[in-house]
């Protein structure tokens, strides 16, 4: 029963599918309802909900903010992995001197400030969870040019979500020529389990190195293609600034969106001013 566990646990996360699962992320929710927002509100959105918690110590206040960023990550239909680690991140951060000061008798004086830096990382990463999963590279590049952010740096990030699958096929590609060439320990008993643990995280290691200059090298033909095609030029055109930011419209459905937001923020500060 242990061994069929544990070679289910080993395929539900092999290589494929955290290639997928971040593929997902990065470009597979393109139909939800925070992927049809406009960039520019889910900049300013993402911009409130990443930043006004850090300097807000009232609890119903951090708690309904919680909820409901909460409540639009559901929506955004983030990939379960992304979950798993932003669950595994809160816990490592603060979540475990919470339930640690819970469990050994701690009184309310000490559990509340553990409680609001534990909502505020949480609802912050939860906020950079569904803002970041639901655009995908050029509109979110679209969004920071049009807030006048430079086009090479909108452009290095959009380019750096489409160098995504290249970086993950490329270190698919490593890790098996690594396995090719390699004898893995046996992993029937525990203790081979163990080295063959062990045995993986090597070939990891091991694959940075030809992984960052396999990757390099397609990058470089990468710009040399952009060049060719006049990207410096482009990058300055006004003309061309124009026709790429054209495609931006703000809906009544974004307005919807940014009215249920703040009616939200409102009814949590009068409930937090009443308690």
């Amino acid at each position: 029963m242990m061994q069929k566990l544990s070679e289910n646990v080993l395929d539900k996360f092999s290589m494929d599918f955290l290639r997928n699962q971040v593929l997902k992320n990065a470009y597979g929710n393109d139909d939800t309802v925070i992927a049809v927002r406009d960039p520019r509100i889910l900049l300013v959105w993402y911009l409130f909900f990443g930043l006004v918690p850090w300097f807000v110590n009232d609890i119903p206040f951090l708690l309904g903010c919680f909820l409901f960023v909460m409540a639009t990550t559901i929506l955004a239909k983030v990939a379960g992995l992304v979950l798993f680690l932003f669950a595994v991140g809160v816990f490592s951060q603060t979540g475990y001197l919470l339930i640690a000061t819970w469990i050994f008798g701690g009184d309310a004086s000490a559990i509340a400030p553990l409680l609001v830096l534990t909502l505020k990382v949480a609802t912050i990463s939860l906020a950079s969870v569904t803002v970041f999963s639901g655009l995908d590279p050029d509109r979110l590049s679209n969004g920071l040019m049009w807030f006048g952010c430079p086009e090479r740096l909108s452009f290095s990030i959009s380019y750096a979500y489409r160098m995504l699958p290249m970086l993950m096929e490329e270190f698919q590609n490593v890790l098996l020529s690594y396995r090719l060439r390699g004898n893995p320990p046996a992993h029937e008993t525990v203790t081979g389990k163990i080295k063959y643990l062990v045995y993986q995280i090597k070939i990891i290691i091991h694959a940075f190195y030809p992984l960052m200059l396999n990757t390099a090298k397609r990058s470089r033909t990468t710009v040399e293609a952009l060049e060719l095609k006049g990207y410096r030029y482009a990058a300055v055109n006004k003309e061309v600034r124009k026709m790429k930011l054209s495609s931006l419209k703000i809906t009544y459905d974004d307005l919807i969106f940014l009215a249920i937001s703040f009616l939200w923020v409102a009814v949590t500060i009068l409930v937090s001013t009443i308690l």
